[in-house]
């Protein structure tokens, strides 16, 4: 192989494992990355990736939020969320639309889920209750 062969070969190969793409959840066996606990949920799951690549899990959306508390937000690239209605089905955090319901209970007892659509979120609150939130105001409430 030439020389330059080789260069191209081996830049492939480096940058290749470089995926900006955040890695799945290991349900059953993964822990969450503030509280420790086993993701089984696949409903509340929650993730969120740096900049450069590194993803971080949760058992539920709520660790997610106050793990956020102690990072900078700068360096968080992406935010995802189980979408509710799709469990295992993950969801950027930000468009998602949440609800606090007593009448849905999420792994860490804040009863917080979050839905893929406003209408989706609309329709479990009429049959639950509670309160809906976007994400800048589940991040007010949460600090």
């Amino acid at each position: 192989m030439k020389n330059g062969s080789f260069l191209f070969v081996a830049f492939l190969l480096v940058f290749s494992g470089c995926k900006n793409t955040p890695k799945p959840i290991a349900y059953g066996a993964d822990g969450c990355n503030f509280c420790s606990m086993t993701i089984v949920d696949r409903q509340h799951a929650a993730q969120y990736m740096t900049q450069k690549g590194r993803s971080y899990a949760f058992d539920a959306t709520e660790c997610m939020l106050n793990q956020l508390k102690t990072i900078d937000a700068v360096k968080v690239g992406l935010y995802l969320v189980n979408d509710y209605d799709t469990p295992g089905e993950m969801i950027d955090a930000t468009q998602a639309t949440y609800l606090i319901s007593e009448n849905i209970p999420s792994p860490m007892g804040e009863y917080l889920t979050a839905f893929a659509t406003r209408e989706a979120a609309q329709k479990a609150h009429d049959e639950n209750g509670g309160t809906l939130y976007t994400w800048e105001q589940l991040n007010v409430h949460f600090n």
